[in-house]
């Protein structure tokens, strides 16, 4: 398992592939193993780095709270460890917010940008939600947030056809350690950069599931909106993990516009 000690902690990360560099971040409660099925399409033409964020899967989960400074900074880390200095970056919900931070604090280091279900505000009606969640993890451990967090990222139907995803999807969630999950919704809640994504100069692709109870396609078109030039891609039948949900749609959109 590679680890390279980054920003004070040791972060798991993955490399497959070559060509021009892209790294794939993932969502809260998860680990790369969410990106398995795009980071073998992307592998055949691009050098696909994976990493756990802070927090989760291999990387350490020091105590919190953690920020976007910190997050991003990881990153910058990593890519500076392995001699990456360009890499188009695909971000989804966490992973997403990681990326709009990364395309402002080092426009240079960042080819094109996708940002998946994910959003650049928490309006403050959702920071009571943020806190039961956060309380709740650290009374009853993270697995007591599975089944809730199943109904937001997939479809009843499709939750009913994929009984082992799920149970894949649980353990993951499951085996998040408490101090991570608690340390990146401390940076979620406070998330409010909105207001300066038209500074963003990638390339921005912005994909949502259209049936996403948590980043519905009005917040990414609010992001697409204010990114300049970005473009919008509502993928139907698909909730927030729409990336698991509609795979094949997912993946071709967004080879393709890495391709570009």
């Amino acid at each position: 398992m590679p680890r390279i000690r980054v920003n004070g902690i040791d972060l798991h990360y993955r490399l497959e592939g070559r060509g021009p560099w892209v790294t794939l971040s993932h969502a809260l409660t998860t680990d790369l193993s969410l990106w398995d099925d795009l980071a073998a399409v992307l592998a055949e033409s691009c050098t696909v780095l994976r990493y756990d964020t802070r927090g989760h899967g291999g990387s350490d989960a020091p105590a919190g709270p953690y920020d976007f400074a910190m997050l991003t900074g990881d990153v910058l880390g990593l890519l500076d460890a392995l001699g990456v200095e360009r890499t188009h970056f695909v971000g989804l919900s966490l992973g997403g917010m990681i990326a709009q931070h990364l395309a402002l604090r080092a426009p240079q280091r960042i080819g094109r940008l996708v940002i998946a279900s994910s959003t650049s505000r928490m309006p403050p009606a959702t920071d009571a939600v943020w806190q039961e969640r956060i309380a709740q993890a650290q009374a009853q451990g993270t697995a007591s947030l599975a089944a809730a967090t199943l109904q937001r990222w997939f479809t009843r139907p499709f939750r009913a056809a994929h009984p082992a995803l799920m149970q894949r999807i649980s353990a993951l969630i499951a085996a998040t350690p408490v101090a991570g999950y608690v340390g990146c919704a401390e940076a979620i809640r406070r998330l409010d950069i909105t207001a300066r994504l038209a500074a963003v100069k990638a390339p921005t692709l912005v994909v949502v599931g259209a049936d996403d109870p948590g980043t519905p396609p009005a917040v990414g078109e609010a992001i697409a909106h204010a990114i300049p030039g970005a473009q919008l891609d509502v993928i139907p039948s698909a909730s927030h993990l729409c990336c698991l949900e509609q795979p094949d749609a997912f993946n071709r959109r967004v080879a393709a516009f890495l391709a570009d």
